[in-house]
């Protein structure tokens, strides 16, 4: 029996083939997990226009198939006001009840205090913060109806957040994205005290610099003295982790905040 068999895992941010969101999502579909993935187009083809494609994610989803396995997906941002509803209405009428959520999906570009502004300081904050916690906690808050309708005899969830190791050290250059991934590792912390007496896990992984399709060769050069390991980090580390995470071998673990990154 594969590890996910039977469960429905929500992926939000996944919107390129080497992407970290991509990696979980073939991980926990190959763990017997059924997915639902969102992305979002206009954002990608800003920060990575080599990458955007408006067909991929129906591509995807048929890969995905091939493992055997359900795949839905939307467009959605994070931003809009009720998108955490939206959300979850949408799994729940495509494939069914979701009990783990991986909070991928994040807003960032670069910016010192120079750059600084009211803008970009509002556009992080609506994806980073409150879209994942608003995501985070009606997901809960589904999960809490559940077991009260059903006496308590449905199984917990996992909330699994992604974080960038603003904790390990000053990201100068990109202030605002570090203020708001470390509002998320505090979040990630309260929450699960809250949360586990409904058995909802809640952790945060930190996969260090990752090669997901945004290194250049110089950067990647620059970097590869830092692994102890001997190589750059790759999509697939986090996924393996996460997978663990999503899983029942995961369940006395919750409220940490994972730096997975390869002795970086």
């Amino acid at each position: 029996m594969k590890r996910l068999q039977g469960k429905i895992a929500i992926v939000t941010g996944v919107s390129r083939p080497g992407g970290i969101g991509a990696a979980i999502c073939r991980t926990l579909a190959r763990e017997g997990a059924d997915l639902f993935y969102t992305h979002l187009y206009d954002y990608d083809k800003t920060i990575y226009p080599n990458d955007a494609d408006k067909s991929w994610p129906n591509l995807f989803a048929d890969e995905l198939r091939q493992l055997g396995v359900q795949a839905a997906h939307m467009n959605l941002d994070l931003a809009d006001s009720g998108s955490a509803v939206k959300l979850l209405q949408e799994v729940r009428t495509t494939i069914g009840l979701p009990t783990i959520l991986v909070n991928n999906a994040t807003y960032s570009v670069d910016a010192d205090f120079r750059q600084l502004n009211e803008a970009l300081i509002d556009a992080h904050c609506a994806v980073n913060i409150r879209g994942t916690f608003m995501l985070s906690a009606e997901f809960a808050r589904m999960l809490e109806s559940e077991q009260r309708a059903y006496n308590d005899g449905l199984p917990g969830g996992r909330i699994i957040n992604l974080t960038s190791g603003q904790g390990k050290g000053p990201m100068p250059g990109n202030l605002i994205y570090a203020a708001t991934k470390g509002a998320i590792s505090v979040f990630t912390e309260s929450l699960a005290a809250e949360l586990a007496p409904l058995h909802i896990t809640v952790n945060a992984i930190d996969p260090g610099p990752t090669d997901s399709g945004w290194m250049s060769e110089e950067v990647k050069k620059a970097l590869l003295p830092r692994f102890p390991m001997g190589r750059i980090g790759l999509p697939e580390d986090a996924a393996r982790l996460i997978a663990f995470l999503a899983s029942e071998d995961s369940q006395w673990i919750t409220g940490q905040i994972i730096h997975s990154r390869g002795g970086f």
